[in-house]
């Protein structure tokens, strides 16, 4: 994996996947959406869909367990402090040789800076929330929550996913 290009493809992937409003009936799109292409493929995975402080969708698959919940509040809860995807933030500090702990000072049993949680950015408002997967490797979980996002904004996911590894 080449971290530099990862972070900038997903930089770019945050700058373009921006909604004009959002409401709960977008959340439960994106829920609903993330859950069929979940059972489509056999994914046990825990979906949650907020803005701050406002869960709007959650669903948790079959063959999930109560710690990919605990894995989605970390990880939506380090979109929220950083405003960023949790999975950059994670090569970031992979690239820098620190956690989030050494740097931030952050807990490890509150904050995940494992790939999974992308912000929710709205246009004129910045971002107001965050689409989170717990259950996959974290670069599965990254790509499937940029696959919904695509179909949902109309957008290429081609174009927008990260280089194959």
């Amino acid at each position: 994996m080449d971290i530099p290009h990862d972070l900038q493809a997903i930089a770019h992937q945050e700058k373009a996947l921006v909604f004009p409003q959002f409401d709960s009936d977008r959340a439960w799109q994106i829920g609903s959406q993330l859950r069929e292409m979940a059972v489509a493929r056999g994914a046990a995975v825990a979906i949650d869909v907020r803005t701050f402080g406002h869960r709007l969708f959650f669903a948790a698959l079959d063959g999930t367990t109560p710690d990919n919940a605990r894995w989605v509040e970390r990880k939506a809860r380090t979109v929220e402090h950083f405003r960023r995807s949790s999975y950059a933030i994670g090569l970031a500090l992979q690239q820098a040789g620190t956690t989030l702990a050494q740097k931030y000072g952050l807990p490890a049993d509150e904050f995940a800076s494992h790939g999974g949680a992308f912000p929710l950015r709205v246009a004129g408002a910045g971002v107001i929330g965050s689409v989170t997967v717990s259950g996959l490797p974290q670069r599965m979980d990254h790509q499937m929550v940029v696959e919904a996002l695509c179909a949902v904004l109309g957008q290429d996911f081609g174009a927008l996913a990260l280089a194959r590894e």
